[in-house]
């Protein structure tokens, strides 16, 4: 993987400019579907899974507009789409997909094209599409009452914040180096921002790939209330509902750590088997800098579910006492990439990104019950509710 120094990444950086493209509610409506939706980030298109038959009702296309944006690039923007590509092993056109609340609205962040667009779901026309800061647009979150997308702006060390109803811009906060996951907490007046810092730096020099940290800030006011530092990057985790607790995944870690967000301390880690191959890998062989990455609770918030993406398999851990009830195993080189938990609270569903699939694993027999076809290189997955009578807008 080739490696972007960091001065003309910087200056990549403030040659590109932002091109911004409102906060209403949206109305309660019925005929809702649970889904769980995949992110298939390689042909640039979002699968909607039932959640409960675990049937794939189609996907929609999330870059329409591929070649008018290749053709509207100037030549600095153009050499920083594919210096961006190529550290990504290729085209990653969706990082994150979430659905409006009224099950209509789909929101993407999109990877190496560093926006974030919006897409009406029973016709697939765009509604607005909004470039970010910097080079890359990262994981992103939607507020509970679907009027805000913040995304984060890797390359720019910022998370932004877009009015739903339009797409513009609202605001923004610091974070650390390479903002990734963002996370609205339990209560929805908090924003946690985890930084993995320059993932395409080698280990051995982890000192200068920046600030690793969590950044918790006001979902209103976008004000930094407090960060957490940590010596390696953080990658996917979740927040009990009390939070109080915070699981996450750390770079280069064969397992993750329970963090005491009151105290601001890490209590336990947790470090689980290698695979002989994951055995066999070498630390800057790892992808994007991550041993395991994925990370669910389930509704009883009881059990976690964790990607063994370099192991190849998933595992289900009983907490408070961190205990494994069990592994799924799969093909070698599968790559377990991300978890999430269905609607319902049972299920585990994993992507597994180089065979364009997911699994679905039970949390209580801890065992895999589908596999389901999706797109090209499924990552990152979000569950939802669609609306039933937007499904015929989807490509089967």
């Amino acid at each position: 993987m080739a490696r972007v120094p960091a001065v003309l990444a910087l200056a990549l950086t403030l040659a590109l400019g932002s091109v911004t493209a409102s906060v209403a509610e949206e109305p309660a409506v019925t005929g809702l579907r649970d889904v769980v939706l995949v992110g298939n980030s390689a042909d640039g298109t979002v699968s909607f899974i039932d959640s409960r038959t675990y049937e794939n009702l189609g996907s929609l296309d999330v870059v329409p507009d591929l070649d008018e944006i290749l053709a509207g690039m100037n030549p600095v923007r153009r050499a920083a789409y594919e210096i961006v590509k190529q550290q990504a092993g290729g085209d990653k056109f969706v990082d994150d997909a979430h659905v409006s609340p009224d099950g209509r609205t789909l929101y993407v962040s999109r990877g190496n094209l560093g926006d974030a667009a919006a897409y009406d779901i029973a016709s697939g026309r765009q509604l607005w599409r909004t470039h970010l800061d910097g080079l890359k647009a990262d994981h992103a979150a939607l507020s509970a009452d679907g009027s805000t997308f913040v995304v984060s702006a890797i390359t720019a060390a910022k998370a932004q914040t877009l009015d739903t109803a339009t797409g513009r811009v609202t605001g923004e906060f610091p974070t650390g180096t390479y903002p990734h996951e963002n996370i609205y907490g339990p209560d929805g007046s908090r924003i946690y921002n985890m930084s993995i810092g320059v993932t395409s730096l080698p280990k051995a020099l982890d000192a200068l790939k920046g600030a690793k940290q969590v950044t918790v800030a006001d979902a209103r006011t976008l004000k930094v209330l407090r960060t957490y530092t940590f010596d390696k990057g953080v990658r996917p985790a979740v927040i009990t509902p009390d939070e109080k607790t915070m699981y996450a995944q750390l770079s280069y870690l064969n397992g993750f750590i329970e963090f005491d967000l009151e105290a601001g301390r890490t209590v336990r880690t947790v470090r689980m088997p290698f695979s002989a191959a994951g055995a066999a890998l070498k630390a800057d062989d790892y992808p994007q800098n991550s041993a395991h990455h994925g990370m669910a609770l389930n509704g009883a918030n009881d059990k976690l579910c964790m990607a063994g993406t370099i192991d190849d398999y998933t595992a289900v851990v009983s907490r408070p006492g961190l205990t494994t009830d069990g592994f799924v195993h799969y093909e070698p080189g599968a790559l377990p990439y991300w978890a999430v938990t269905a609607p319902g609270g049972t299920h585990c569903f994993v992507t597994l990104s180089q065979r364009d699939e997911v699994s679905v694993v039970d949390y209580r027999t801890a065992k895999e019950v589908a596999r389901v076809k999706v797109g090209d290189y499924p990552q990152r997955e979000r569950a939802g509710k669609v609306a039933a009578d937007a499904l015929p807008g989807l490509t089967r």
